[in-house]
């Protein structure tokens, strides 16, 4: 019997293995469970596609990948490349003993038995023509030439070649690792800079005119951390002494160290977006003909805000891909309106900036975990060397989150609350996700761990309880009240008192409670946030405090009740002074009216030079009446240095406070299309039973005899074949076709027969199964 003779194909193996190792495949390779194959051979024929191995690989590690290519490689002429016989697993273990762990071999080549990508026994392990579609490379870089060599051995050899063959090195690594060459061949000109690349090992040959730059090679060039190949053992994310904040040393956070600094930046975050809301919805940003956020709006937003052009550009992506920002005609219109569509706040915002501190950051936490692009890229050049605005249809990657999440997973393998550098984190990120690895540059890692740290889930290089509890998989609200309990104890206890000082200055140790917090911001103006706020109060933010309804009394009582240190006389003294002016003037509608008891006050009024662009015209001592809107004759008169404030038809106080422009939503918040998640238990059960009726259906044998046997169509042929099978007790076969058009084939022993439907029982396991006649294709007797 010849060599090929004893090959087992993959659909062979399959069918001999048991269901739960069929249901494991399946699950591990779920796009070969839809639609359910039609037996072993049609499952056996998805597995081989290049598609499906490319797909099986996405994950590989670097030691899988190494096991795999290795067995490729002993079962593979090197000259033409094509896979010629069976490999024994001793043979794979043996070659990569000295570069990794017999037992992590073990487990891998176990799992690559598990997803078909291997298949056979000990002896003999098999692969197929399109085997190498899983491999991250075209070429065998893990068991080449330069597989023994550590990163100083290849930088010495970079260091040997002539500035032609350096060039041509560093074009690979910048752009796609495979190149082509007329130099490529094996009887190419020796003396040529390909041939002697592919000598040194420094590029592999693909085919006699591809190439490809080793990836290890590509990264030393482009001065990041390489893939270890002399040693295939998972690196350590501890492994460097240095921390990711750049002091040399190496110590363990305690818990409230992270969470408190992960809490710390999470109020910073709020309160900038806050921030970005009011001066958005103060003066709306102009709109580019992209239908982006402009560099120069992003400017004066930050000179607005305080905010740095990184920080600026985090907060803004994270508002609009909520909808908290959008495109539209601001209501009311801001005082330089041009009639323009503009950047402003919606009213969804104003719901958002009353929640609770917790719900606030986890609505930004899960904004960002599913943001289809990358706000560190804003402010970077693109190809005619413009610099990316915000918000550019140009920036929309839907890898992005992937890469997110991939990043904080690989973080989250470490050891608890140990920083870890960002060297260490890109090169384990290279070796858990090969496939990948041109996608983790330094840049890229760094980036994503400082957006990570900017939103809490990352503190001093480690991951957060926060961060942790985000990457939990499971059901959805189960997971977001574990986050919410993990972002309330991170979060510092808020407080409802502050500090006064003699200098009008308010210190506040703390986040404030949501009531102290809304009487503080309407009487004083911020200084300075972070873990201790300062607000000072002013003549102005009293005068605010009096538009919105306060009293004198009022204020004093709140100050009083709220200050830990006695309030100084000159606080008091300021509000008694603002409130004593304050009101005098009533304006109303008239367009509006100007009303005030003491009659010299009215007098100076009109002798104003607020009087004339008024047209203010005196109706009695008392009373005088304007043309223009309310809001522009008590703006005139504070211009002028009066206090007026406003009221209504009943003579009550009103709130004039500023609200901003807000923008009507015409868009709904954007959804992330949800994972492709792995079929259930009972999904798998289900397929899988349907491969083994096939399976059975395939291989029995028909009945032999006198009477008739087959009867093809749902007719009366059909029926009185089923009706001799109920008699006889014999099993049939029956060709199905379901609802959904997909046809297969059942080995079923009828039970009963009525009402346009078939009952019958599967002949192993006894599980009822149902046919409609009109759907049944053929009806075939058996033997028993």
């Amino acid at each position: 019997m010849s060599p090929d003779d004893q090959r087992v194909s993959l659909a062979e193996d399959l069918a001999r293995r048991p269901d739960d190792a069929l249901a494991d495949l399946l699950a591990l390779r779920p796009d070969l469970a839809s639609p359910p194959p039609q037996g072993s051979a049609v499952l056996g024929q998805r597995a081989l596609s290049a598609a499906s191995i490319t797909l099986a690989g996405e994950d590989l590690d670097l030691l899988s990948v190494a096991v795999l290519e290795m067995v490729i490689a002993l079962g593979t002429d090197a000259g033409r490349r094509e896979i010629l016989a069976p490999v024994p697993a001793a043979a794979v273990l043996d070659a990569l003993a000295d570069r990794a762990d017999r037992a992590d071999l073990e487990a891998r080549l176990d799992l690559l038995l598990r997803r078909a990508l291997v298949w056979g026994d000990r002896d003999r392990l098999e692969t197929a023509a399109h085997t190498p579609s899983a491999l991250p490379w075209k070429a065998h870089h893990l068991t080449g030439p330069l597989a023994g060599m550590d990163a100083a051995h290849l930088r010495s050899l970079l260091a040997d070649v002539d500035e032609r063959q350096r060039g041509l090195l560093e074009t690979l690594s910048r752009g796609p690792a495979l190149g082509r060459s007329r130099d490529a061949a094996p009887d190419a000109d020796p003396a040529q800079p390909v041939p002697r690349l592919i000598a040194a090992g420094l590029l592999a040959r693909v085919d006699e005119q591809t190439v490809e730059l080793p990836p290890m090679i590509g990264q030393i060039l482009r001065d990041e951390p390489p893939l270890r190949v002399d040693d295939l053992r998972a690196p350590d994310l501890h492994a460097t002494d240095v921390n990711v904040d750049g002091p040399a040393r190496s110590r363990k956070f305690t818990a409230a160290e992270l969470e408190g600094a992960a809490g710390g930046e999470a109020l910073e975050l709020i309160r900038h977006a806050t921030s970005l809301l009011t001066v958005l919805g103060a003066t709306p940003a102009a709109v580019l003909r992209s239908g982006a956020l402009g560099v120069r709006e992003l400017r004066r937003l930050g000179k607005a805000t305080g905010l740095s052009q990184p920080r600026l550009a985090l907060v803004v992506e994270l508002l609009s891909y909520l909808r908290f920002i959008d495109v539209g005609f601001p209501d009311p219109p801001p005082a330089d309106d041009a009639g323009e569509q503009a950047f402003a706040p919606t009213p969804a915002s104003d719901s958002w900036v009353h929640q609770s501190p917790d719900r606030q950051w986890s609505v930004l936490l899960g904004a960002w975990l599913e943001l289809p692009r990358r706000p560190w890229q804003v402010g970077e050049p693109d190809r005619d060397g413009t610099a990316h605005p915000a918000l550019s249809a140009d920036l929309h990657d839907a890898y992005a989150p992937v890469q997110r999440r991939l990043v904080l997973e690989v973080l989250a393998t470490g050891r608890p609350a140990v920083p870890v550098t960002t060297d260490a984190l890109t090169a384990a990120l290279a070796w858990h996700h090969p496939r990948h690895l041109r996608r983790f540059s330094r840049r890229v890692v760094e980036e994503t761990l400082r957006e990570a740290r900017e939103l809490g889930v990352v503190a001093h290089g480690a991951l957060t309880a926060v961060g942790r509890a985000a990457l939990t998989d499971g059901d959805g609200e189960i997971t977001e009240k574990q986050i919410l309990v993990a972002m309330g104890k991170a979060l510092p206890t808020p407080v409802d008192h502050f500090l006064t000082q003699a200098d009008l200055t308010l210190t506040v140790p703390g986040p404030m409670t949501p009531e102290l917090a809304e009487q503080v911001d309407l009487v004083a103006d911020l200084e300075s946030g972070g873990a201790a706020s300062v607000y000072r109060v002013t003549e102005a933010s009293v005068r605010r405090a009096l538009d919105a309804g306060r009293s004198s009394s009022e204020l004093i009582t709140m100050f009083t009740a709220h200050s830990r240190t006695p309030v100084p006389q000159s606080l008091t003294y300021l509000i008694e002074d603002v409130a004593r002016r304050h009101g005098q003037l009533r304006v109303g509608v008239a367009s509006a009216f100007v009303r005030c008891e003491d009659a010299a006050t009215l007098a100076a009024v009109l002798r104003s030079d607020a009087a004339e662009p008024l047209a203010l015209r005196a109706l009695a001592p008392t009373v005088a009446v304007s043309p223009a809107e309310v809001r522009t004759v008590i703006d005139a008169l504070r211009a002028a240095g009066f206090a007026p404030a406003g009221e209504d038809s009943s003579g009550s106080l009103v709130d004039l406070r500023e609200r901003g422009s807000r923008v009507t939503v015409s868009r709904q918040r954007r959804h992330r299309a949800p994972r492709r998640t792995t079929p259930s238990a009972d999904q798998l059960s289900q397929v899988v039973s349907r491969i083994r009726s096939h399976d059975r259906a395939v291989s029995v044998r028909p009945a032999v005899g006198d009477q008739p046997v087959r009867a093809v169509g749902g007719g009366e042929s059909a029926t009185a074949l089923i009706q001799l099978a109920l008699r006889v007790d014999r099993p049939v076969r029956v060709g199905y076709v379901d609802a959904h058009g997909s046809a297969s084939r059942h080995v079923v022993v009828p039970r009963t027969l009525g009402a346009g439907q078939l009952v019958a029982a599967d002949p192993d396991t006894d599980e009822e199964q149902r046919f409609s006649l009109h759907r049944i294709t053929s009806v075939e007797l058996l033997e028993n």
